[in-house]
């Protein structure tokens, strides 16, 4: 008894900093994922983990003070400046813009106010509790979560209500913000996914065939020097990708590929052949001997030992290799920059240029998690041969 007591407690330093280590990751990626289905209001005015938290109505005591005496508790007492209204409301997307009509006079030259301009701080409070009275931004009685952000970083909606509710969807807004919206869109990121699709797949697909066939030529063909063209190819790992930037630029816009997928495509391959051929090899060459043996006994050829017998016993570092290689294409934007710039947008192109489009952090959680999809899927579809095609030939027997 006392020896299982000794050796749980040799383990608990391990088991306490796995156990530190997967909080410190999970713990951000579930603040943004529930960051990205709050609404916009919501997410300036509070943290992620006040989601739950009963709500505040902010600028309430702001309003009474300013505004109540003359446009009353629903803000709809004057007419001609009804503050109920989400048109007028929506004119002001900063407290600093409501400032500044607050010094100004009315038409007959009385001042906005009776006493003194509230602060800044009191000015972005009122201006908060008049959205919410205009319903431009969520009350008490609308709901916590939402998948509008979802939406507008999908359509590239920028405006400050949402896609749906500005009513872009349907058509009939006059919100400029709606301009230029919608699936197709520039600004989204529907046609961006479409585009990394396209760089990712081909860019994955072809390390992945051309590697098998090298791996089973360097370790069942025997030809003059195989091995020293093997330890030039596992050297070739250590180039730095960003040293050969501008000559490969050079030359596609010699020939015509700047700007296409098939340069992009071939360069990828390119950066993705030396390590797929070496993860590719190492397994093809623990496969046993007597197996190819007996294949080449009975009459097989090289071509139907490689497709009978070397990769169905490869598929762990098949999948192995198509994660690793799917993972860095999707998330790359140095190569994307540079041979498909702006004409071509990729998702890491399109997020980067969300941060400054937009100035919404909902709409980049929503959009980082798009991103982030299609990878995750990838990843749990493949994750059961991952550590085998990890530990491609490190072990044998």
């Amino acid at each position: 008894m006392s020896d299982r007591i000794k050796a749980l407690f040799r383990r608990l330093p391990m088991h306490v900093v796995v156990i530190l280590l997967c909080i410190l990751w999970i713990t951000p990626t579930v603040g943004l994922l529930v960051t990205s289905f709050r609404p916009r209001q919501e997410v300036v005015d509070s943290g992620w983990w006040q989601a739950l938290a009963p709500r505040e109505t902010v600028g309430q005591g702001e309003y009474e003070r300013y505004c109540a005496s003359c446009h009353g508790a629903d803000g709809t007492a004057v007419s001609a400046a009804n503050l109920a209204d989400p048109e007028r409301i929506a004119q002001f997307r900063m407290s600093v813009a409501l400032t500044a009509r607050l010094r100004q006079n009315l038409p007959d030259g009385r001042p906005h106010l009776a006493e003194e301009l509230p602060d800044a701080q009191q000015t972005a409070d009122l201006l908060a509790y008049l959205r919410q009275l205009s319903g431009l931004e969520g009350t008490a009685d609308q709901p916590r979560f939402t998948l509008n952000n979802y939406v507008d970083a999908v359509v590239g909606y920028s405006g400050q209500a949402s896609y749906v509710e500005s009513g872009c969807a349907a058509g009939n807004s006059t919100d400029d913000a709606c301009l230029g919206t919608g699936i197709a869109s520039e600004r989204g990121m529907a046609r961006a996914l479409l585009n990394s699709l396209l760089v990712s797949l081909p860019a994955t697909l072809l390390p992945i065939v051309i590697a098998s066939f090298a791996a089973y030529a360097f370790s069942w063909l025997h030809f003059r020097g195989r091995q020293w063209l093997f330890v030039v190819l596992v050297a070739l790992q250590i180039v730095p990708l960003q040293m050969t930037l501008i000559p490969i630029y050079r030359v596609y816009a010699q020939v015509g590929l700047t700007g296409s997928l098939v340069g992009i495509w071939l360069f990828h391959t390119g950066f993705g052949l030396p390590y797929a051929i070496y993860l590719m090899r190492n397994f093809i060459g623990a496969i046993p001997r007597d197996i190819f043996e007996s294949a080449y006994l009975d009459g097989a050829s090289h071509w139907t030992a490689f497709i009978k017998i070397a990769l169905p016993l490869s598929v762990p570092a098949l999948a192995s290799l198509a994660i690793f290689q799917f993972l860095w294409v999707w998330n790359d934007l140095l190569v994307a920059l540079v041979f498909l710039g702006g004409q071509t947008p990729v998702l890491t192109w399109q997020i980067s240029n969300l941060v400054g489009r937009f100035s919404g952090y909902h709409l980049l959680t929503a959009a980082a998690f798009v991103s982030m999809l299609l990878p995750m899927l990838v990843f749990f579809g493949l994750q059961r041969f991952f550590v085998r095609g990890m530990l491609a030939g490190s072990v044998k027997g």
